[in-house]
This record gives structure tokens, C-alpha cells and sequence, in this order.
């Protein structure tokens, strides 16, 4: 049934590779040094639910000037990312402008059966 049920659904875009990945909130970056530190305390616990609990624990325990440092780090993560997306969209914007001047334009071709010239322009045909 959810096989079904998944084929029904709506298709996902495509992913663009180039675009640039969003920036960890505060508390993942945290995550990425206790991950390191639980795995010492804790070599024999290869559970990732556990580092993710014990993470969590953590980072509720805490208080703001604890956290601090990490909402920093994200904080610079988050302004890095919003450089390349600005990049990303301009990059994106005018390949958009170059596919959209070439379709402006109008074309034609030379009907053989008829011998006319047929121009067309978007996605109407005229015979002149």
C-alpha cells in the first residue's frame, strides 16, 4: 500500500549540486564537538540515537553563556552561507536572462512540402 501510495504523490525537483548547503543551527554545531568527546567516553555505545540523547541532555543542562560560543559559530556559518547564496542566485539569475533572451527571439524554418517560410515565436506557428 505505500508503494502505491508513494507513486501518487507529487515529484520532487531536482536537487541543484552547485547550490550551497544551509549553515547548522547552534545546536548542531555543538553536536559536531560532543559527538567527538561522547565517542571517547563512550567507545563501546556505537548508537547514534545515544550521542544524539546525551547531546540533547546536554545542551538543555546548559546555560547562555555556555552556549555562546556555539551560537557564535553558527552565527558566522549563517553569514557565510547568505555571501554564497547571494552569489548563487545572481549566477542563477542570469543564466535565466540568457536562456530567456534566445527563446525571445523568433525563428524560422523553411516548410518542405509548401516551400514557405514558417516563423515561430513561443509556441505559435505562422505561415506567411
Amino acid at each position: 500500500m505505500k508503494k502505491a501510495a508513494a507513486s501518487k504523490g507529487k515529484t520532487k525537483a531536482a536537487k541543484d549540486p552547485n547550490k550551497p548547503k544551509r549553515p547548522p543551527s547552534a545546536f548542531f554545531v555543538f553536536l559536531e564537538e560532543f559527538r567527538i568527546t561522547f565517542k571517547k567516553e563512550n567507545p563501546n555505545n556505537k548508537a547514534v540515537s545515544a550521542v544524539g540523547k546525551a547531546g540533547g541532555e546536554k545542551w538543555k543542562s546548559m546555560s547562555a553563556a555556555e552556549k555562546a560560543p556555539y551560537e557564535a559559530k553558527a552565527a558566522k556559518r549563517k553569514t557565510e552561507y547568505e555571501k554564497l547564496m547571494k552569489a548563487y542566485n545572481k549566477k542563477q539569475e542570469s543564466e535565466e536572462d540568457d536562456v530567456e533572451e534566445e527563446s525571445d527571439k523568433s525563428k524560422s524554418e523553411v516548410d518542405e512540402e509548401s516551400g514557405q517560410v514558417v516563423y515561430f515565436t513561443f509556441s505559435y506557428f505562422l505561415r506567411i
